[in-house]
């Protein structure tokens, strides 16, 4: 049988996200590495495409969360098997995110939605995980030399706490050293016009415009490379 083309690779890639086929995956990205392609190709314009796309029928409402999850792994499992082939010059990231949901609350859905897709446009994100004080996130952004925070929370009686991590980055001086963006169901535009912070998106999808737009990515949105899971 005769070695497939890049392009029916880079189809299959893509078509692994959306279908979830998170174990397919791997063989086909090997089948690309081995064909001795342009990772770069396969990542962009197969697993990264395929993720988009994955969004889109989310906001549809085609794909709920547990479809988006499977989907993000199958994306991720293709990109451990590229990632190893490019050289280190080659990660041109966008910038790095410290993401956490706000002490008071455990839920952490939402927010592992918006880091999946930050990660896959090409920031490195710091994983704080749920029911964060606000010495946590400052100690993040100073170690981690962050350039954006993103802070999430369903519970109304936890928004508060959005504001005291703000109050803890003008303490640290570390606020005018990133931008801060939030979200989650009881968050509106006024809230975060009242807190001080840089944005509010509503959907997973909008956060990446956002950020893109605050960081100044909106040009750049194919020069970054998806990088690694980081935790704090």
């Amino acid at each position: 049988m005769s070695a497939k083309s890049k392009e029916e690779l880079i189809q299959e890639l893509r078509d692994c996200v959306v279908d979830m086929e998170d174990e397919k995956v791997v063989d086909v990205a090997q089948q690309f590495v081995d064909a001795g392609y342009d990772v770069r190709e396969g990542i962009f314009d197969g697993l990264v495409a395929g993720m988009n796309r994955v969004a889109d029928l989310y906001e549809e409402e085609e794909y709920f969360i547990p479809e988006l999850l499977i989907c993000s792994d199958a994306m991720y499992n293709g990109l451990d098997v590229m990632r190893p082939m490019l050289e280190s010059s080659q990660l041109n990231q966008k910038g790095t995110v410290v993401i956490g949901v706000v002490q008071g609350d455990t839920h952490d859905i939402g927010k592992n939605l918006v880091k999946i897709m930050l990660e896959s446009s090409g920031y490195q994100m710091v994983d704080l995980g749920r029911d964060i004080p606000p010495e946590e996130f400052v100690g993040a952004v100073r170690n981690n030399d962050a350039d954006a925070v993103a802070m999430s929370t369903l519970m109304s009686t936890s928004m508060a706490n959005m504001g005291n991590v703000i109050e803890a980055l003008k303490e640290a001086g570390l606020r005018d050293k990133v931008k801060v963006i939030i979200g989650g169901g009881p968050i509106s535009q006024g809230f975060c016009d009242k807190i001080g912070a840089d944005g509010y998106s509503r959907t997973a999808t909008e956060a990446v415009k956002l950020l893109d737009r605050l960081l100044g990515y909106e040009d750049a949105a194919d020069a970054a490379e998806p990088l690694e899971r980081v935790h704090a």
